[in-house]
């Protein structure tokens, strides 16, 4: 069975949070969601990726194991560079 996807604006509704907030948790749960399913099928560790990343081992680790603490898009940009993806963003008008 297939997960539904939790949209920014439920999100925002269930933790009264701001939309822009919304989107930015979501952006970061798909990323990391991405990096892990990389790691997975390259078998990379968690000290390859810092390496790679130029990120402290600790924090690769807290990050991937649903820390939110120092949780940043520029962190997880370079760890999805580091395990080679790609990021790319699309923006549109509000309705």
């Amino acid at each position: 069975m297939k997960k539904k996807k939790t949209t920014a604006e439920e999100l925002s509704k269930m933790f009264g949070i701001s939309h822009g907030r919304s989107v930015e948790a979501i952006m970061k749960a798909q990323i990391i969601s991405a990096i892990l399913k990389v790691m997975e099928q390259d078998e990379l560790t968690h000290a390859q990726i810092a390496l790679k990343s130029k990120l402290p081992r600790s924090a690769v680790t807290g990050i991937l194991s649903g820390s939110l603490q120092k949780v940043t898009i520029d962190r997880l940009l370079r760890m999805a560079e580091a395990v080679g993806l790609k990021a790319q963003i699309t923006l549109k008008r509000s309705a």
